[in-house]
């Protein structure tokens, strides 16, 4: 089977895989060998178990969508990381996230002192009163 992950930032994973393990919080967990039947699911917060060969890897998925079809798995998420154990890709993605939302601060803060700025020239200038 093939996988494809994807999110916003890009391609995150795209590998063959023996096996697939899904876990939402929302919607329980199942599992995917070849030839599973065409399913499409959504993961609210959780993972994904990719099992190649001897190797063993989790993603941790936030706002995802999962589809399978003849043996294509595609995953379309918000946010996801992966790892080499769940507990790793969930840190991993906490930190990712912490430092985005501090990124979005420092924006807010720009966005906010160029708002006033623009405010000031414009009451400077007398610009927009008729």
């Amino acid at each position: 089977m093939k996988i494809i992950i994807v999110t916003p930032e890009g391609e995150l994973y795209h590998e063959e895989v023996d096996s697939v393990v899904v876990s939402s919080h929302n919607n329980g967990a199942y599992g995917m060998l070849k030839d599973h039947l065409p399913i499409v699911s959504t993961i609210d917060t959780g993972y994904i178990k990719l099992v190649q060969g001897n190797l063993v890897y989790y993603v941790v998925i936030i706002n995802g969508i999962v589809e399978n079809h003849q043996n294509q798995i595609s995953v379309i998420a918000q946010d996801a990381y992966i790892g080499e154990s769940q507990a790793a890709a969930e840190a991993n993605l906490a930190e990712i996230r912490q430092a985005r939302i501090e990124d979005n601060k420092k924006r807010n803060i720009e966005l906010a002192k160029a708002e006033r700025e623009l405010k000031r020239q414009i009451s400077q200038t007398g610009a927009g009163s008729v």
